[in-house]
Protein backbone atom coordinates (compact mmCIF):
# COMPACT_ATOMS: atom_id res chain seq x y z
CA UNK A 1 0.00 0.00 0.00
CA UNK A 2 2.84 2.29 0.80
CA UNK A 3 4.45 1.51 -2.12
CA UNK A 4 1.75 2.33 -4.53
CA UNK A 5 0.72 5.66 -2.37
CA UNK A 6 4.59 6.35 -2.93
CA UNK A 7 4.38 5.49 -6.80
CA UNK A 8 1.27 7.98 -7.42
CA UNK A 9 2.84 10.87 -5.10
CA UNK A 10 6.15 10.02 -7.67
CA UNK A 11 3.53 10.48 -10.58
CA UNK A 12 1.42 13.41 -9.32
CA UNK A 13 4.59 15.07 -8.74
CA UNK A 14 6.20 14.98 -12.51
CA UNK A 15 2.56 15.69 -14.37
CA UNK A 16 2.71 18.88 -12.13
CA UNK A 17 6.62 19.85 -12.85
CA UNK A 18 5.94 19.03 -16.86
CA UNK A 19 2.56 21.17 -16.70
CA UNK A 20 4.43 23.90 -14.91
CA UNK A 21 7.77 23.17 -17.23
CA UNK A 22 4.91 24.14 -20.11
CA UNK A 23 3.59 26.95 -18.38
CA UNK A 24 6.91 28.52 -18.56
CA UNK A 25 7.70 28.16 -22.19
CA UNK A 26 6.56 30.87 -24.34
CA UNK A 27 5.89 31.23 -28.09
CA UNK A 28 6.25 34.65 -29.30
CA UNK A 29 4.25 34.69 -32.53
CA UNK A 30 5.52 37.23 -35.51
CA UNK A 31 2.34 38.09 -38.22
CA UNK A 32 3.42 40.10 -41.00
CA UNK A 33 5.17 40.95 -44.21
CA UNK A 34 8.46 40.89 -45.93
CA UNK A 35 9.95 42.80 -43.74
CA UNK A 36 9.52 40.44 -40.47
CA UNK A 37 9.41 37.02 -42.56
CA UNK A 38 12.23 34.36 -41.70
CA UNK A 39 13.66 33.37 -45.63
CA UNK A 40 16.12 30.72 -43.94
CA UNK A 41 13.03 28.63 -43.53
CA UNK A 42 12.75 28.57 -47.52
CA UNK A 43 14.60 25.87 -49.62
CA UNK A 44 17.59 26.59 -50.99
CA UNK A 45 17.89 29.50 -49.07
CA UNK A 46 22.20 30.26 -48.93
CA UNK A 47 21.74 29.66 -52.78
CA UNK A 48 18.51 32.24 -53.89
CA UNK A 49 17.99 34.65 -51.03
CA UNK A 50 20.65 34.82 -48.54
CA UNK A 51 21.56 38.10 -47.20
CA UNK A 52 17.84 39.07 -47.22
CA UNK A 53 16.71 38.77 -43.74
CA UNK A 54 13.56 39.83 -42.12
CA UNK A 55 14.25 41.13 -38.38
CA UNK A 56 11.96 38.27 -37.54
CA UNK A 57 14.44 36.00 -38.66
CA UNK A 58 17.09 37.29 -36.42
CA UNK A 59 14.74 37.76 -33.19
CA UNK A 60 15.28 34.61 -31.52
CA UNK A 61 18.70 35.40 -30.65
CA UNK A 62 17.94 38.34 -28.33
CA UNK A 63 15.56 35.50 -26.15
CA UNK A 64 18.79 33.89 -24.74
CA UNK A 65 18.19 32.47 -20.95
CA UNK A 66 19.86 35.63 -19.08
CA UNK A 67 18.07 38.22 -21.13
CA UNK A 68 13.95 36.94 -20.66
CA UNK A 69 14.64 38.78 -17.02
CA UNK A 70 14.50 41.86 -18.97
CA UNK A 71 11.19 41.29 -20.55
CA UNK A 72 9.61 39.91 -17.82
CA UNK A 73 6.99 42.82 -17.88
CA UNK A 74 6.00 40.72 -21.53
CA UNK A 75 7.10 37.35 -20.51
CA UNK A 76 6.23 36.63 -16.72
CA UNK A 77 7.98 34.16 -15.51
CA UNK A 78 9.06 32.29 -18.64
CA UNK A 79 12.06 30.51 -18.66
CA UNK A 80 11.94 29.43 -22.36
CA UNK A 81 11.11 31.76 -25.46
CA UNK A 82 10.27 29.92 -28.98
CA UNK A 83 9.72 32.81 -32.00
CA UNK A 84 7.77 31.13 -34.23
CA UNK A 85 7.93 33.63 -37.50
CA UNK A 86 4.80 33.13 -39.71
CA UNK A 87 5.03 36.54 -41.21
CA UNK A 88 5.11 36.17 -45.06
CA UNK A 89 5.83 38.51 -47.68
CA UNK A 90 3.65 40.23 -49.69
CA UNK A 91 1.21 39.80 -47.63
CA UNK A 92 -1.49 42.35 -46.06
CA UNK A 93 -3.21 42.47 -42.63
CA UNK A 94 -6.28 41.03 -45.55
CA UNK A 95 -4.62 38.50 -47.31
CA UNK A 96 -2.74 36.90 -44.39
CA UNK A 97 -6.50 36.84 -43.01
CA UNK A 98 -7.87 34.96 -46.62
CA UNK A 99 -5.16 32.82 -46.71
CA UNK A 100 -5.58 31.52 -43.61
CA UNK A 101 -2.53 32.14 -41.93
CA UNK A 102 -4.21 33.98 -39.10
CA UNK A 103 -6.20 31.05 -38.48
CA UNK A 104 -3.37 28.76 -38.15
CA UNK A 105 -1.67 31.07 -35.81
CA UNK A 106 -5.07 31.37 -33.58
CA UNK A 107 -5.66 27.59 -33.27
CA UNK A 108 -2.15 27.13 -32.20
CA UNK A 109 -2.26 30.28 -29.58
CA UNK A 110 -2.08 29.18 -26.09
CA UNK A 111 -2.39 31.39 -22.45
CA UNK A 112 0.56 33.24 -21.71
CA UNK A 113 1.61 32.85 -25.15
CA UNK A 114 2.14 36.43 -27.76
CA UNK A 115 1.44 37.78 -30.89
CA UNK A 116 3.40 40.26 -32.49
CA UNK A 117 1.73 42.47 -35.20
CA UNK A 118 3.67 44.34 -37.86
CA UNK A 119 2.16 45.08 -40.94
CA UNK A 120 1.44 48.20 -43.59
CA UNK A 121 3.93 47.80 -46.03
CA UNK A 122 1.50 46.20 -48.80
CA UNK A 123 -1.57 47.19 -47.61
CA UNK A 124 -0.74 50.61 -48.62
CA UNK A 125 -0.05 49.41 -52.03
CA UNK A 126 -2.78 51.43 -53.86
CA UNK A 127 -1.37 50.15 -57.21
CA UNK A 128 -1.24 46.30 -56.13
CA UNK A 129 -5.74 45.95 -55.56
CA UNK A 130 -4.81 42.34 -54.85
CA UNK A 131 -3.44 43.34 -51.41
CA UNK A 132 -4.18 46.98 -50.86
CA UNK A 133 -6.65 47.41 -47.96
CA UNK A 134 -7.44 50.72 -47.03
CA UNK A 135 -7.40 52.61 -43.56
CA UNK A 136 -10.59 52.07 -42.28
CA UNK A 137 -10.04 48.00 -43.28
CA UNK A 138 -6.77 48.09 -42.05
CA UNK A 139 -7.73 49.20 -38.66
CA UNK A 140 -10.47 46.59 -38.58
CA UNK A 141 -8.20 43.48 -39.32
CA UNK A 142 -5.87 44.70 -36.40
CA UNK A 143 -8.74 44.61 -34.63
CA UNK A 144 -9.51 41.19 -35.67
CA UNK A 145 -6.19 39.93 -34.98
CA UNK A 146 -6.08 42.04 -31.53
CA UNK A 147 -8.99 40.73 -30.18
CA UNK A 148 -8.65 36.75 -31.12
CA UNK A 149 -5.58 36.64 -29.40
CA UNK A 150 -6.93 37.94 -26.43
CA UNK A 151 -9.77 35.36 -26.85
CA UNK A 152 -6.91 32.74 -26.48
CA UNK A 153 -5.73 34.14 -23.33
CA UNK A 154 -2.87 35.81 -25.28
CA UNK A 155 -0.50 38.76 -25.56
CA UNK A 156 -1.08 40.61 -28.75
CA UNK A 157 1.89 43.48 -29.32
CA UNK A 158 0.93 46.05 -32.10
CA UNK A 159 3.98 47.24 -34.13
CA UNK A 160 4.05 50.02 -36.74
CA UNK A 161 5.62 49.66 -39.75
CA UNK A 162 9.04 49.64 -40.40
CA UNK A 163 10.62 52.25 -42.16
CA UNK A 164 11.75 52.29 -45.87
CA UNK A 165 15.23 53.35 -46.91
CA UNK A 166 13.68 56.74 -48.17
CA UNK A 167 12.77 59.66 -48.16
CA UNK A 168 16.05 61.03 -46.74
CA UNK A 169 16.33 64.82 -46.61
CA UNK A 170 18.80 66.80 -45.08
CA UNK A 171 20.12 64.04 -43.31
CA UNK A 172 16.82 62.59 -41.81
CA UNK A 173 14.78 59.80 -43.26
CA UNK A 174 11.16 60.32 -42.91
CA UNK A 175 7.93 58.53 -42.84
CA UNK A 176 7.18 56.90 -45.94
CA UNK A 177 3.65 55.24 -44.87
CA UNK A 178 1.33 57.46 -44.73
CA UNK A 179 -1.44 57.21 -42.62
CA UNK A 180 -0.43 53.63 -41.16
CA UNK A 181 1.23 54.24 -38.73
CA UNK A 182 -0.83 56.68 -37.21
CA UNK A 183 -3.74 54.17 -37.61
CA UNK A 184 -1.67 51.72 -35.33
CA UNK A 185 -1.47 53.79 -32.81
CA UNK A 186 -5.23 54.87 -33.01
CA UNK A 187 -5.90 50.66 -32.42
CA UNK A 188 -3.81 50.49 -29.82
CA UNK A 189 -5.43 53.66 -27.85
CA UNK A 190 -8.89 52.28 -28.73
CA UNK A 191 -8.40 48.69 -27.03
CA UNK A 192 -5.69 49.28 -25.13
CA UNK A 193 -3.27 47.78 -26.49
CA UNK A 194 0.75 47.40 -25.75
CA UNK A 195 2.01 49.21 -29.09
CA UNK A 196 6.00 49.26 -30.32
CA UNK A 197 5.83 52.32 -32.88
CA UNK A 198 8.94 50.65 -35.25
CA UNK A 199 8.19 53.31 -37.62
CA UNK A 200 9.86 56.03 -35.43
CA UNK A 201 12.34 54.35 -33.40
CA UNK A 202 13.97 53.10 -37.08
CA UNK A 203 13.47 56.44 -38.38
CA UNK A 204 15.69 57.70 -35.59
CA UNK A 205 17.92 54.59 -35.71
CA UNK A 206 18.77 54.75 -39.30
CA UNK A 207 19.20 58.68 -39.03
CA UNK A 208 21.23 58.87 -36.57
CA UNK A 209 23.93 55.67 -38.11
CA UNK A 210 23.46 57.55 -41.40
CA UNK A 211 22.04 57.54 -45.04
CA UNK A 212 25.10 56.16 -46.35
CA UNK A 213 25.75 53.46 -43.74
CA UNK A 214 22.17 52.35 -44.05
CA UNK A 215 22.15 52.15 -47.38
CA UNK A 216 25.08 49.95 -47.74
CA UNK A 217 25.20 47.75 -44.40
CA UNK A 218 21.62 47.75 -43.60
CA UNK A 219 18.98 47.26 -46.98
CA UNK A 220 19.66 45.18 -49.76
CA UNK A 221 22.19 47.17 -51.87
CA UNK A 222 24.94 45.87 -52.76
CA UNK A 223 27.36 45.10 -56.02
CA UNK A 224 27.92 42.58 -58.28
CA UNK A 225 29.54 39.16 -58.00
CA UNK A 226 29.37 39.07 -54.13
CA UNK A 227 26.38 36.61 -53.52
CA UNK A 228 25.29 33.54 -55.78
CA UNK A 229 21.20 34.52 -55.19
CA UNK A 230 22.14 38.35 -56.77
CA UNK A 231 24.89 37.86 -59.35
CA UNK A 232 24.17 41.20 -60.83
CA UNK A 233 23.79 42.97 -57.48
CA UNK A 234 20.97 44.30 -56.01
CA UNK A 235 19.11 47.46 -55.06
CA UNK A 236 16.59 47.30 -52.66
CA UNK A 237 16.03 49.92 -49.94
CA UNK A 238 12.90 47.94 -48.24
CA UNK A 239 14.49 44.84 -47.50
CA UNK A 240 16.92 44.04 -45.05
CA UNK A 241 20.62 42.32 -45.09
CA UNK A 242 21.81 40.82 -41.62
CA UNK A 243 22.74 43.55 -39.67
CA UNK A 244 20.13 45.51 -40.29
CA UNK A 245 17.69 42.61 -39.35
CA UNK A 246 19.80 42.85 -36.56
CA UNK A 247 19.24 46.17 -35.67
CA UNK A 248 15.74 46.17 -36.05
CA UNK A 249 15.36 43.30 -33.65
CA UNK A 250 17.05 45.09 -31.46
CA UNK A 251 14.76 47.80 -31.96
CA UNK A 252 12.05 45.80 -30.91
CA UNK A 253 13.38 43.76 -28.36
CA UNK A 254 14.62 47.17 -26.13
CA UNK A 255 10.86 48.22 -26.86
CA UNK A 256 9.80 45.22 -25.37
CA UNK A 257 11.60 46.39 -22.11
CA UNK A 258 9.45 49.55 -21.69
CA UNK A 259 6.12 47.92 -22.45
Amino acid sequence: MKKRNLFLLMLTASILCAFSYRQKAVTIYLIGDSTVADYSLEKDYDTKRYPLVGWGQMFQSFFSTDSLRLVKNILQNAKEVKVDDRAKGGRSTRTFFQEGRWAAVYSALKKGDVVMIQFGHNDGAVEKTERYVNIEGYKEFLRLFVNQTRQKGAIPILLTPVARNYPWKDGKLSNVHGEYPEAVKAVAKELNVKLIDLNELSMQHFTRVGQDYVTNKYFMNFGAGLYTAYPNGQKDNTHFQIEGGKEVARLVFNAMKDL
